[in-house]
């Protein structure tokens, strides 16, 4: 048995409570694009909260801070989530079209321009 496996002894004799801290870092991608189901917002704020000033978090979403109460249908736990997302956040606002938009048209603009060169 390793060292990391090996339990942790207490002077009664038991061994002690091991406690899984979680990911080091929680990817969220796209929160707020499907509404969370029931207590999908409590549930979350369960995750966060867990991991609050332990670990890191990345999170991506496309709606606007103060559209979070109406978004996870909950203004309590909206404002509990944000409160630990946002202590010591850095907050990226990245404003217009989508890379993928982008690239679709960008290949628009290429299929028109070669059509119209062609053209008589």
């Amino acid at each position: 048995m390793s060292a990391a496996t090996r339990p942790r002894w207490r002077a009664a004799g038991r061994p002690a409570r091991t406690f899984i801290a979680g990911p080091k870092l929680l990817i969220v991608d796209e929160l707020g694009y499907i509404p969370l189901p029931g207590d999908g917002a409590s549930a979350l704020f369960q995750v966060i909260n867990q991991g609050y000033l332990k670990s890191s978090t990345i999170l991506t979403t496309n709606v606007g801070i103060a559209d979070w109460a109406g978004a996870f249908g909950d203004e309590t736990v909206a404002a509990a989530m944000l409160d630990r997302l946002l202590h010591r956040a850095a907050v990226a606002v990245i404003d217009g079209p989508s890379y993928r938009l982008c690239h679709h048209q960008s290949k628009v603009d290429n299929l028109r321009a070669g059509v119209n060169s062609s053209a008589p």
